[in-house]
Parts: structure tokens; C-alpha cells; sequence
């Protein structure tokens, strides 16, 4: 009897979805309704997401020309409680009036989120998560290139996007490429186009450059709680914007950087969520393999990002492992590593896992990119060494002694640190011989395993790291 009440419960539970989908179904009739009376910011929470709902909610709504340029209401409306200093994610007029689409998240979609994200859907994310943002350094500045990394495992992923952001600044947006004196001259203007596109860039990757999903916080619940879902604040309010084309997305996040790079906007995770519907579950569950199951590891009362995740920034494929192509482990399961070579690179060095290292080394795919420039996982902590010689990989010769820029994001840095490498004096072997020599620095060992036996000169500058 229990199990034909249960059966019947799932029948109505899906009618009632199909019936919700159908009337989503409906974006003309939801952006005459956006279009007209915009979206309101208040702490009401809306359990209905059928078109005929949503049209009473937002009867009463304020007109996006009512806000001000900086998204403020006025004075008055402020002194009387009814609206919010800020608003942060009202949608104006001219997006709502365009050809993307846009979609609330169901609650099977938020599920499916957090088991791709915690493997479970009790867990949350913690408060240096959702406090983090993409913030850029000052512009005109020495480090007006870089953006200031904010703490806990949310460091992975603003430090990958810095990847892509510098690839952007040095390489891909003039053919004649750049250098760090350019670097130090990004103007503010600069700064919002260049993370605009390493957003874009890494989502439309992500994507098979073939669609992105943009993940937007609105005021709303879409779905009603239940016991089976950890309701957090952040996923049942999101609306997901679709775009198939690279340049429409890319416009879509400079019109709407303050979703990323504000404080508050919870910047991070939400890149995160698009990054995730971007590639979707499918694309995901055959990207892992028998070694991740999910995204993100407790570890310290901290949740630190793993290699998959980084891997889906730096590549666009989700690959557990680091490794070129496929190998099978211990249990002889086929372990996915890196298919093609990247534009970007990374390097790890970790000597408390020495052991470890060995089995899981870096393969060439990620060690010898497209670009000079590499994601650094050296003994846990993230950094960057990049080059601004785009012709440092594609010729052999330029490897006898070149120099490199590091970058670590800590606070106490100023501007990036050059170091000179060279390849061919073996000063670093004979210096293994000496006893009374200094121990070698983590970064340091980082580099060789790049290149092998190379000896780096600080320039200067007190050693660090």
C-alpha cells in the first residue's frame, strides 16, 4: 500500500513538473511581463514559477528606469524601508528585451548542483565562499593586472581565472602582444574587459563553444523546500541566462560585472554555477572518473577545490587527473587525464607527497602550453609564473635563459617578483654536493619540474615562498 501512495506521489510530482516546464516554456509572455515591470528586490519568497504566479508577484514592481545608474533607489524610498541601498541583481530593460533566453533553476537542477558540487545536498558553502569576489588590484598600478585573492579554497578558482586573465592581457587581444610595463598601465576600463572575457572565454570552453549558461541571484525561491534539499539562499534563487554565441556572453558580463567583482555578490560561486551548467552534469559525469566523484573537498574546516575543477578552467574538460590522456589505476579503472595540449598551463610541487607526486606528474599537455603562462599548486597553495616572450615555447633556443614573473597573491606582495632562469649552467647539480649550501625553495623546485636542472636567480629580490 506504502509503496502505491509513493508511486502516486511520484506521478503527481512529475505532472506537476511537466506542468511547470510547460508554462517556462512560455519566454515570450516572460519577457513582456520582465519587460514591463521589471524585477523586484524584497525579502518575500515566491513558491510558485508558472507564468500566471509570476505575473501577479511583479504587478507592483518598480520600473528598471526607476533605479539609478549605480542601482540605488531614491533617498526617500531608502528612509522608508522599502527597497534595498543596493541592488545588485536587477535585470534591465534592454537584457529582457533581447533574444536570450532566461530560465529559473528547478529544483532537480539544484539538486543535481550540489551532488556534483558536495556529493550530497546537506552541505553548504562556508563563509569565506561566499564572501569571495573578483577584484582587481588599482589600476595604473604595479599589480593593476592581478587581482587581490581573497582566502580559502575559493584561491583556486580566482587564481585560475588570473590565468586566463593575464592570457588575455599579454597574448590574445592585440596580435602584437604585450609586456609587464603594459601590464602595470591596465586602466580600470581594461581591467573590466579583461575579466569580462576570461569569464566569457572560460565558459564558452566549458561549453564545447557551443553554448554558455549565466547564473544571475534574484530575490525569488523558484522551487519550495524540502527535506531532501539544504535550502542556502544562494541556489534556489538563481536564473540562468542561455547564450549561444561567445560575443553575446561576453557583452552580457560587462553589462553585468558588478554580479562578479562587487562585494557581497557572492562573485565566485556564482562564476562557479555557470562554469557547472555551462558544461553541464552530463558533460561532467563522463569528464570524472572512479577517483571524483564531486567537486569540492572538506579538508581543515575549509572546502578546497579539486584538480577537476581547475582543470575545467584552465582546459575546458573536467579531467581528475594531470597526467596526459588515460591510464588505469590501482583498481584497474580507467583514470582521465588532459586530452590536448592547453593554451594555458599548470605546475605542482608538494614536498610533504613526494611519493605521490611521482605517480600523478604533470604531463606535457598542461607543463608545455600554448602560452607562458601556468597555474602553480606548490605544496597546496596557488600561484602564477608567467612570461611575457610569446615565443618562450615554440622555440627551443629562447629556453637557455629566459625570465619569468611570479605572482602568489599574497597581501604582503607589491608587485611580481623576476626571476631568471637558466637551463645550461648546472649550477644548481653542483650546488647539491655543497653542505653548507641553502636548502631550495618550493618555487624553485616548481620550475624544474618544468625544466629540469635549471638554476633561478631572484634578481634582488628577497627569495619568498
Amino acid at each position: 500500500m506504502d509503496k502505491e501512495v509513493s508511486h502516486e506521489n511520484h506521478s503527481f510530482r512529475e505532472m506537476e513538473l511537466d506542468e511547470i516546464a510547460r508554462k517556462i516554456s512560455d519566454l515570450d509572455k516572460w519577457r513582456r511581463i520582465f519587460s514591463y515591470h521589471g524585477l523586484k528586490i524584497n525579502s518575500t519568497t515566491h513558491q510558485g514559477v508558472g507564468v500566471e504566479h509570476t505575473q501577479e508577484k511583479f504587478q507592483d514592481c518598480p520600473k528598471p528606469a526607476d533605479y539609478g545608474q549605480d542601482g540605488t533607489r531614491s533617498l526617500q524610498d531608502k528612509e522608508q524601508g522599502r527597497y534595498p541601498s543596493k541592488v545588485f541583481y536587477s535585470f534591465p530593460e534592454p537584457l529582457i528585451n533581447s533574444k536570450w533566453g532566461c530560465l529559473p533553476v528547478s529544483l532537480a537542477m539544484a539538486m543535481g548542483l550540489q551532488k556534483i558540487l558536495f556529493g550530497n545536498t546537506e552541505c553548504n558553502f562556508n563563509h569565506d565562499w561566499k564572501k569571495s569576489y573578483f577584484k582587481f588590484h588599482e589600476p595604473s598600478s604595479d599589480l593593476s593586472f592581478a587581482l587581490e585573492i581573497g582566502k580559502g579554497g575559493s584561491r583556486a578558482i580566482q587564481m585560475a581565472v588570473q590565468v586566463n586573465i593575464l592570457k588575455y592581457l599579454l597574448f590574445t587581444r592585440s596580435e602584437k602582444g604585450s609586456n609587464l610595463y603594459s601590464l602595470c598601465r591596465t586602466s580600470h576600463r581594461e581591467q573590466k574587459e579583461a575579466l569580462s572575457t576570461a569569464l566569457a572565454d572560460t565558459l564558452w570552453t566549458a561549453g564545447e563553444k557551443q553554448k554558455v549558461i549565466i547564473c544571475g541571484i534574484t530575490s525569488e525561491t523558484y522551487f519550495p523546500s524540502r527535506r531532501d534539499f539544504q535550502a542556502e539562499g544562494l541556489t534556489e534563487p538563481l536564473l540562468l541566462f542561455e547564450f549561444l554565441e561567445k560575443k553575446d556572453a561576453k557583452k552580457f558580463i560587462f553589462d553585468h560585472l558588478q554580479w562578479f567583482k562587487e562585494e557581497g555578490s557572492h562573485g565566485v560561486i556564482l562564476f562557479l554555477y555557470s562554469l557547472l551548467f555551462s558544461r553541464t552534469f552530463e558533460r561532467l559525469q563522463k569528464d570524472l572518473d572512479i577517483s571524483t566523484t564531486h567537486l569540492l573537498q572538506p579538508s581543515g574546516g575549509n572546502l578546497i577545490c579539486r584538480q577537476a575543477i581547475l582543470n575545467l578552467i584552465l582546459t575546458g574538460q573536467a579531467s581528475p587527473q594531470v597526467f596526459n590522456g588515460y591510464q588505469q589505476g590501482s583498481s584497474q579503472d580507467l583514470l582521465h587525464g588532459v586530452l590536448t595540449r592547453s593554451e594555458v598551463g599548470y605546475l605542482q610541487w608538494d614536498k610533504d607527497n613526494l611519493e605521490q607526486q611521482k605517480l600523478s606528474q604533470v604531463g606535457s599537455m598542461l607543463k608545455t602550453p600554448k602560452f607562458p603562462i601556468w597555474l602553480c599548486n606548490i605544496n597546496g597553495t596557488y600561484s602564477i609564473l608567467f612570461s611575457d616572450n610569446k615565443l618562450l615555447l615554440s622555440d627551443w633556443k629562447m629556453e637557455h635563459q629566459f625570465g619569468l614573473y611570479f605572482y602568489t597573491g599574497h597581501p604582503s606582495q607589491k608587485k611580481a617578483a623576476y626571476l631568471t632562469v637558466d637551463t645550461h649552467s648546472h649550477h644548481w647539480e653542483e650546488d647539491q654536493h655543497n653542505e653548507n649550501c641553502v636548502p631550495e625553495r618550493p618555487v624553485e623546485m616548481v620550475i624544474r619540474t618544468k625544466w629540469k636542472g635549471a638554476s633561478v636567480n631572484w634578481n634582488g629580490t628577497l627569495p619568498f615562498f
